[in-house]
Parts: structure tokens; C-alpha cells; sequence
């Protein structure tokens, strides 16, 4: 025996003596641990050599999935696991055949024995759980150095080493690989590290039919995960929005009455009320009668006339905007305000909306089988199974739901079979891997509520799947646009620069947009023309964002801003979208974000098909997520779209988007256009040519000319990422 086995015991060496297959059952045991040992030593190595691989790795296939070092991992596992099932076939039979013939020796063949179940019993908790890879994300980290690198030269080949997209895509390559590298060997050292003695096949069984060790700690962290509808989370919430709100009221006047302003859509002497009371440190509570038309009668009762903006102070009607100036500069005004401090409203004065107040209810035609795929999670078993050596959380067998069919619809089972994969085709479940649209057996599958990153990262699905039939995307799109109009015009000031975030998140407005974009869940939107996925999408990323900054607070810093653009999401049509997808996804024809080699949609992705076939570089100037830095907030429609992009980058790069500096000869423009200068151009030269278009067109010509005749200076300016309040 090798001195670097540990020794037995005279006790173990008198037994093995007088048998010669209970000495070579142990010496193989012996064996086969020193070769496992050896295996995990020589693994310790891979880092070094993913590395050096990394560079050389196909970015259009394997840095877009990782497939690469997925292959290289299912790789290392399957060599130990066929070598190890093996030695432990022949151990075990050896073993087997000692304690029939020697029954004297079955308390070290019991030791043996309990000593495998244990590892078998602990080997289940290694078996590692189902990966989710992470969105790419542009978090405002840059790679130091890259503005050197800027040139305005036009001549640069796409292919130049010193070009500044080169540079990027191997700085970014190398943090990948990086990465990457790390997250395969520790996964693989993991996977070794279970010492699975044989390869059992355990396709679709649940996971307490192997072990319950790690069950608690895995349906923890689920819990953990989980998101749970309740309205508490936006109260606790509001503290970090108000914290940074120089706008939204925040230094308003304590005062037991109540001021009610009446308005209505596109009003210019609203607006100008509306400014009138912030200036004058007036808590207000608006009454839009078009979004609350039952409103409109109570005013002309209370008031005589439906003519808005009307104010009232507790139940003394004031009047418009021409009244409220009038007893300002006569000085009644300050009466009027001690009035509102001292006495409380009386029960004829105007009230604030109240929760659900003319808002039509979610109502249509029942979806059937919505009600039969409800029925059908209520009958059939959802737990953790195994599949492919992975554990999948919350899934049911294929066959399972044919058995709940067969029975439940009276069908036979091809059938049944059939109406299954129509369930899948409306979104109602998947499979778990994507490998199939349905079939009966051993499949996993899983419905769209309880996927691990609908459940925890998702937030307009809080109370499970719908029962309606899914309404064209026109109409939802139509809904949504017109609240986010209203709530823009009453909460967001400075011609949309500022937000008051905290006004949105108390009004009945935005709980009324929280019920709709539940109808997201299943709508059809790959059919969709251009104009109205643009205004559609870019209408659903602002609100999304604000209602991202309510639920999670101002993002401090590069890593809780990268929560904010990843982690953030919604279900639409059946598939998660984060704001960083529908950027890049689906307005930028799914382009990697700045500093990442990833696309957002790998080529299997169902997203693709929703994707906008090339980028739009206007959105830039229309997506606001929640920046000082940022363009102002408003709404789009899909048959003007084309023309308020075009007034919303003239409106961004007028007003100091782009600085020229004649005499310097140089010119100073906004981040975005380095971040996202693709969009615009091949190189920097095509870059400014583009932006010239949306100048004034004396500064366009004048810019042209510097570019023309001298060596224009571009710098950029600093992005500040402060809450747009």
C-alpha cells in the first residue's frame, strides 16, 4: 500500500487479512478516494486555462450564452461521474459478495455502507439549482482611458487596433472572460465537490424522492425572493423617494384645510395654476374631469359652469387663475391662507378622489382557459424536481397535466396532448428549458406566475395569472397613454425635468395605471407595427422607471443602478422584460449596452421577434430614467411618433445637449452621445454630422464649418445621476 494512504487500524488490517476480497473491497475504496482527491487537485488549475482560452472565444455564439464553458463544465462532471460510477460498481458488488459469505465481518460492511448513504444523502445538496444569466447592463461604469482614444478622424479603419470600439471590446472581453471564468470553475469545483458515486437517472422526479437535506434552505431563499403584493412596500418606500424632493410640496404650508383644483387635459392656464400654488407653498389635490368625468357634474353644481381650472378652499370657491392673482396682489390672499390653517373642510366641500373612483373595472369576456389552467394548478403537483441534473423550482410533469386534462375535459390523451401545447401557445406555462412547446412524459414545465424571475423580479403580475382574455395591445397602449399624460401634466413641473415622485405614488391616478399593466401579462405584441412599439415602449419605460424609484428609492451608485435597469421587470406577452432590455432589446434593435459584449437577446430568445429590426437614436432623447441629466418627461403616440422624437432631440440638444465653443474650436456635448455613439454613426465625425441636424440652424452651420475646416475639439459632459426632482 502507498504511504500516503492513511493507515488503518489493527483491528481493519486483522479483518482484511482473513479475507482477500474485504482487503480489496477496502483497498479500492482507498483507491478510489486518493484518485478523486487527485482529480480535485488537477481542477484547481482551470482557471489559468479559461483565461487563455477566453480571448479566442466566438463572441456572436459562445460570449453571448456561455455555451462554451457550459460544454466545459457538463464535460469535467461527466468524466468523474463515469469514472467514479465505475470503480463504485465494482466496489460495491465486491462488497455485496463479503457479506454473503462472511457474515462475521457484516459491522464493517455496515460501516462501508452507511458511510456511502451518507455521501449520497449529502451529495443531493450540491446538486446545483437552475441558472439565470443576467441581463447586460450599463450601469455609468466606464473603462478608464476611453475618451484618449476618441478621434475625429473619419478616415479610421473599422478595423484599426487603436480604434476606440477595439479598444472597448477588448477591455470589455476581458472582464467577461474574467467573469465568466470565475462563475464555471466554481461551479464546477462545486459540482465536483459532491462526489457522486453514480449516475442515477432522476429525469423529472421531485426532489424529496432523493434527499430532503437542503430542501429548507432552498425553499428559504425563495421565500425570501418572492414578491408579495402589498401596499405597505410603497409606503415604506416614500421615505427615500421624499428625501430627495425639492419640488413635490415637500416645504408646504401645514394647514388643516384642503385646497381642490379642477382641471383638465392640455390646459395652459392649469399649468400656470399649478405653478402659482407651489410658488405660493399650497398642498393642493387635483380633480382632472377627464380622467374623473363623473366630477364634471359635481363642479357645474357646486360651481355653475364646467369651465376649469376652478379652485376651492375647503367649500369657499376661489375661481381660476385671473381670481387667485387678483386677491394676491390685493392681499386677501394671506387671509385666505390663515383660513385654510385654522379651519378644517366642512362635509359639502369638494373631496379628493377616491380609490377606484371612474375607473372602468378590467372587464371583458372570460378567457376559458385561463379558468381551466386555474383549475389545472389547483389539481396537479408543483414542487422542485430534478431535470438534467439541475433542480427546477415549482414545475409539473408533462404527464401530469394530460392525466388533469384527460379526466377533466374527456379527452383521450393525444388529444389532450394537443389542447395542452394551445395552453403553452397562449402562455399560460413553458417548458422549463424551452426545449419543446409541450409534450407528454417526463418534461418539465412550469406556469408563467411561478417562474423563479417572474415571481421575484416581476411587477404587474401580483395576484397570479388573469382570467380575461388578453385585449389587443392598441387598446392597452391607448389606457396607459392617456394616464401617463395626465399624471405628466399634474405631477411632473419645469416642462418635465422635474418629477414629483411622491405626488405620483399618493395619487389614485397611478394605482388606477398599476391595475392596467396587469393586462400585460399575455397581450400579442410581436404583430405590432414600428410606430406603435416606439411610442409604446418608450411610454412604458418612463413609467416603468418611476415606478421602479417608488418601489426600490433612488438608486446611490453604479451597483444599486444596475438593480434598478436589471432587476426591475415586467411581464409582457408572456416574457420578462427589464428597462435594459427594452432599451437595448427592443428600441436599439438589441444591441449590447455600453462596456458589455452581451446582447440582450440571445438567438433562441422569443423577445427577438418583438425587437425593432435596426436602432432607433432618437429614444435617446425620449427615455428618462430619472436623472438630472436626463431628457424631460412626455408622453408619445403612435401616429406622431416619428415627429415628437424629432421635437424631443431638439428640444434635449438645443437646450444644452451640445455647447460650441467658436473660439476654442471645440465643442461640448451631452454623455449620451458617447455612451450610445453607434446609434448615431460609425465614428465621431458621422456622429456630430448627425447631431447637427437637430441644432438651430445657424449653430448647425457653424458647427459643420469647424468640422470642416480645422481640427474640432468634442468633450463631454459630466452625467449627473441625481434624482430628476
Amino acid at each position: 500500500m502507498s504511504p500516503s494512504l492513511p493507515a488503518f487500524t489493527m483491528e481493519d488490517q486483522q479483518l482484511a487479512k482473513t479475507n482477500g476480497a474485504s482487503s480489496e473491497a477496502v483497498e479500492n475504496l482507498r483507491v478510489d478516494d486518493l484518485v478523486i482527491d487527485q482529480d480535485e487537485q488537477s481542477k484547481e488549475v482551470k482557471p489559468e486555462s479559461i483565461a487563455r482560452d477566453g480571448p479566442e472565444l466566438d463572441e456572436s455564439r459562445d460570449l453571448q450564452s456561455g455555451t462554451q464553458l457550459e460544454r466545459l463544465e457538463t464535460k469535467s462532471e461527466s468524466e468523474v461521474s463515469i469514472d467514479r460510477q465505475g470503480d463504485s460498481g465494482d466496489k460495491i458488488g465486491d462488497e455485496e459478495s463479503n457479506i454473503d459469505n462472511n457474515s462475521g465481518h457484516s459491522e464493517l460492511a455496515k460501516e462501508v455502507e452507511g458511510g456511502e448513504s451518507t455521501q449520497i444523502l449529502d451529495k443531493s445538496d450540491e446538486i446545483p439549482i437552475e441558472d439565470h444569466n443576467l441581463e447586460p447592463v450599463f450601469d455609468g461604469t466606464e473603462v478608464p482611458g476611453m475618451e484618449a482614444n476618441r478621434s475625429t478622424s473619419g478616415r479610421r479603419s473599422d478595423v484599426d487596433p487603436d480604434s476606440p470600439g477595439v479598444v472597448e471590446k477588448a477591455v470589455a472581453l476581458k472582464n467577461f472572460v474574467k467573469e465568466k471564468g470565475a462563475v464555471a470553475v466554481s461551479t464546477m469545483m462545486r459540482r465536483l465537490s459532491g462526489k457522486r458515486e453514480e449516475v442515477v437517472d432522476y429525469e423529472g422526479r421531485d426532489v424529496s424522492d432523493i434527499s430532503g437535506v437542503g430542501e429548507t434552505k432552498v425553499m428559504s431563499e425563495k421565500a425570501v425572493e418572492k414578491f408579495d403584493w402589498n401596499p405597505l412596500n410603497y409606503i415604506k418606500k416614500s421615505s427615500d423617494v421624499d428625501v430627495g424632493s425639492k419640488t413635490d410640496q415637500k416645504d408646504s404650508i401645514s394647514m388643516k384645510g384642503r385646497v381642490i383644483l379642477y382641471t383638465k387635459l392640455g390646459c395652459e392656464e392649469s399649468k400656470e395654476i399649478r405653478l402659482f400654488l407651489r410658488m405660493k407653498r399650497l398642498r393642493y389635490v387635483e380633480i382632472n374631469i377627464d380622467v374623473y368625468p363623473s366630477r364634471k357634474t359635481e363642479l357645474d353644481k357646486i360651481s355653475g359652469s364646467t369651465s376649469v381650472p376652478k379652485i376651492f378652499f375647503n367649500e369657499i370657491l376661489i375661481g381660476g387663475l385671473s381670481e387667485l392673482k387678483t386677491l394676491d396682489e390685493s392681499g386677501r390672499l394671506g387671509e385666505k391662507v390663515d383660513f385654510l390653517i385654522t379651519e378644517a373642510p366642512l362635509f359639502e366641500a369638494p373631496s379628493p378622489p377616491l380609490s377606484g373612483e371612474d375607473d372602468v373595472p378590467s372587464s371583458g369576456p372570460i378567457d376559458e382557459m385561463a379558468v381551466i389552467v386555474r383549475k389545472m394548478k389547483e389539481s396537479i403537483a408543483v414542487k422542485d424536481r430534478l431535470y438534467k441534473m439541475r433542480r427546477f423550482t415549482n414545475c409539473f410533469l408533462g404527464s401530469e397535466a394530460i392525466d388533469f386534462l384527460s379526466e377533466d375535459q374527456y379527452l383521450e390523451r393525444p388529444e389532450a396532448v394537443e389542447f395542452a401545447r394551445k395552453l403553452a401557445d397562449k402562455l399560460f406555462f413553458r417548458h422549463v428549458l424551452d426545449d419543446n412547446l409541450f409534450e407528454d412524459g417526463n418534461h418539465l414545465y412550469r406556469f408563467l406566475d411561478d417562474d423563479p424571475i417572474v415571481a421575484s423580479q416581476c411587477h404587474n403580475i401580483p395576484r397570479g395569472i388573469i382570467t380575461l382574455k388578453p385585449k389587443p395591445l392598441a387598446e392597452i397602449a391607448s389606457r396607459l397613454r392617456f394616464l401617463s399624460r395626465a399624471m405628466f401634466e399634474a405631477y411632473a413641473y419645469e416642462d418635465g425635468r422635474c418629477v414629483g415622485y411622491a405626488s405620483i405614488h399618493r395619487s389614485e391616478e397611478f394605482a388606477r395605471y398599476l391595475r392596467i399593466v396587469e393586462e400585460l401579462q399575455r397581450v400579442e405584441i410581436s404583430d405590432s407595427s414600428r410606430e406603435e412599439k416606439l411610442a409604446f415602449f418608450i411610454n412604458l419605460y418612463n413609467m416603468m422607471a418611476i415606478h421602479a424609484i417608488i418601489m426600490f428609492g433612488h438608486p446611490d451608485g453604479a451597483l444599486e443602478r444596475r438593480k434598478l435597469f436589471g432587476e426591475f421587470k415586467y411581464v409582457i406577452g408572456g416574457s420578462t422584460y427589464s428597462l435594459s432590455a427594452i432599451q437595448n432589446g427592443i428600441l436599439r434593435g438589441n444591441q449590447r449596452p455600453p462596456y458589455n459584449l452581451k446582447k440582450p437577446f440571445g438567438a433562441k430568445d422569443k423577445r427577438s421577434a418583438v425587437a425593432l429590426p435596426y436602432p432607433e437614436p432618437l429614444i435617446h432623447f425620449a427615455l428618462v430614467h430619472g436623472t438630472r441629466s436626463g431628457p424631460a418627461l412626455r408622453c408619445y403616440s403612435p401616429g406622431k411618433i416619428d415627429e415628437e422624437l424629432l421635437d424631443a432631440a431638439r428640444n434635449f440638444l438645443r437646450n444644452g445637449g451640445v455647447v460650441i465653443d467658436v473660439t476654442a474650436k471645440a465643442i461640448n456635448a451631452s454623455k449620451i452621445l458617447k455612451w450610445y455613439s453607434i446609434d448615431f454613426g460609425k465614428n465621431e465625425v458621422e456622429v456630430i454630422k448627425h447631431v447637427s441636424n437637430y441644432l438651430d440652424p445657424a449653430d448647425s452651420e457653424v458647427l459643420l464649418d469647424l468640422l470642416a475646416t480645422s481640427d474640432l475639439k468634442v468633450t463631454y459632459q459630466p452625467y449627473d445621476w441625481g434624482l430628476n426632482c
